[in-house]
């Protein structure tokens, strides 16, 4: 079963009064990227969220972000010394009776004051929220995995569908490669006896080696022996593929090496329909290529 790299999912998780709403989203990417959103209160989870997406995913960028509900709030608050304040204020009475000293102490300077106002963390339960975070976490992570293997299906359809074609074109280019290597034979054959008549001269054994050597710039059957290697383990390498066997970059790499040999038949081809199936060829591969970038 083929994953695609795109996917969404959600999930919601409470501890008590407190709700949290998950969101994880996947799309393509070379590697893994996982990257972690929560409220700053929380920070100390990161870790432990990223290390549960890898579990689960190998490959993609991945982002999940983690809200609080709206009847919900680990916000910290701001606490305000008010002792330390009316000790500023009384300060600041003082000065303001010294003829030298102009100007007056605001509400906006006093609160920016050292020990005027600090920002108290509430006491969180870290050990039984981490779990409860996990939690939800798998189940988006669930809903994500599920819609990547939706998508995976479709992807994995519409390959082996343009596998078949591209099988289908390999057979037609080396049945085409067979008629013109006669042809071009029974022409070097019929230009030699042209030249024996004109000259009375005939070396057969460089005949035979000229037949040879034709024969071998034409010949395309190594090409299309691997060429079809190639399609069989790009099969099973689909059929292989799960949650536990991403064959993304597997894939990609055996599309280098149908690539190789198409190009090698492109420049033996010396005979227009064979030209046009290299071309169609190459754009077959090259929308699996497209595809294949999406494979997990």
């Amino acid at each position: 079963m083929i994953l695609s790299m795109t996917g969404f999912g959600r999930a919601s998780t409470r501890l008590g009064s407190l709700g949290f709403e998950i969101e994880v989203r996947s799309v393509n990417h070379r590697h893994l990227d996982a990257r972690v959103r929560v409220p700053r209160i929380l920070s100390s989870c990161e870790a432990d969220l990223r290390a549960r997406i890898q579990q689960r995913i190998s490959r993609g960028k991945v982002d999940l972000t983690l809200a609080t509900s709206d009847d919900s709030s680990v916000s910290a608050r701001v606490e305000v010394d008010r002792g330390v304040a009316e000790e500023y204020g009384r300060a600041a009475r003082d000065l303001a009776g010294i003829d030298a000293v102009e100007g007056s102490l605001t509400v906006d300077t006093l609160i920016g004051l050292p020990g005027v106002a600090r920002l108290a963390e509430p006491e969180l339960p870290l050990d039984e929220l981490l779990d409860a975070l996990l939690g939800g976490v798998d189940e988006a992570l669930d809903a994500l995995v599920a819609m990547r293997a939706s998508e995976g299906k479709a992807i994995e359809r519409d390959l082996l569908s343009r596998l078949d074609r591209v099988e289908s074109l390999a057979d037609s280019i080396e049945q085409r490669s067979e008629l013109v290597g006669d042809v071009v034979r029974d022409r070097l054959r019929k230009r030699t006896e042209q030249l024996r008549l004109e000259t009375g001269l005939l070396d057969e054994a460089r005949l035979h080696q000229e037949i040879v050597m034709a024969a071998d710039r034409l010949d395309v059957t190594e090409e299309i022996v691997r060429l079809r290697s190639h399609i069989e383990q790009f099969r099973e390498i689909v059929q292989s593929a799960g949650v536990d066997a991403p064959v993304g970059r597997r894939l990609e790499f055996l599309l280098q090496e149908f690539g190789r040999e198409t190009n090698t038949i492109g420049s033996k081809g010396s005979d227009a329909p064979i030209a046009h199936d290299v071309v169609e060829l190459k754009a077959e591969l090259e929308r699996i290529r497209e595809q294949a970038l999406n494979i997990e």
